[in-house]
């Protein structure tokens, strides 16, 4: 073989290298960049679905919450219609104090405050009651006036046991009862 041919075996074995160097190289820019293009879109969809996750998640967040204060309204607006139902329950107790059915209403709470606690019990009541419980207890009458809307409040002689007959007392005992006939 001659020198030129050998130079040019060479030459075509060094252009095949560089060729294929050449082709090595632009196939694995093409894999660099078809790598990154896959990596780009997985960051995008990914970040698509944790928008969106954390958008749902906030409206759930403020669905519940308007939920809520509606529910928190509407109690409010029902405990103020119960309450608005008491005041009037204790308007109608304070309205009977006036009726011609109290006194007989008094001498029975009497009656069972002197069953309960024994004849020699102190009875007591308004001040605007004062005659009338003095005329039904009799010795049992105690002139201490009590802040109370109607009815009377019972102590036994000795003061241990105490019973309280007020419309006050009996509204406050029987108040979950009131207000489910309210609700």
């Amino acid at each position: 073989m001659s020198l030129e041919s050998l130079v040019e075996e060479i030459r075509a074995r060094g252009e095949a290298e560089l060729k294929a160097t050449a082709d090595r190289r632009a196939a694995e820019l093409a894999r660099v960049a078809a790598d990154r293009e896959a990596r780009l879109v997985a960051l995008r969809e990914s970040s698509a679905k944790a928008a969106e996750a954390e958008a749902a998640r906030e409206r759930a967040q403020r669905l519940a919450a308007a939920h809520l204060a509606a529910r928190r309204r509407l109690y409010e607006a029902r405990e103020a219609r119960l309450d608005r139902g008491l005041a009037e329950t204790r308007q109608l107790l304070a309205s009977l104090t006036g009726g011609a059915g109290y006194p007989g209403i008094v001498r029975r709470m009497i009656a069972s405050a002197t069953g309960r606690l024994g004849r020699t019990a102190r009875i007591s009541g308004r001040a605007e009651d004062a005659a009338l419980i003095a005329r039904l207890a009799g010795k049992g009458f105690d002139p201490t006036p009590r802040a109370i809307t109607g009815g009377i409040v019972a102590e036994s002689e000795d003061g241990r046991r105490r019973l309280d007959l007020s419309f006050d007392e009996l509204l406050r005992q029987r108040a979950d009862v009131v207000r489910g006939l309210l609700a």
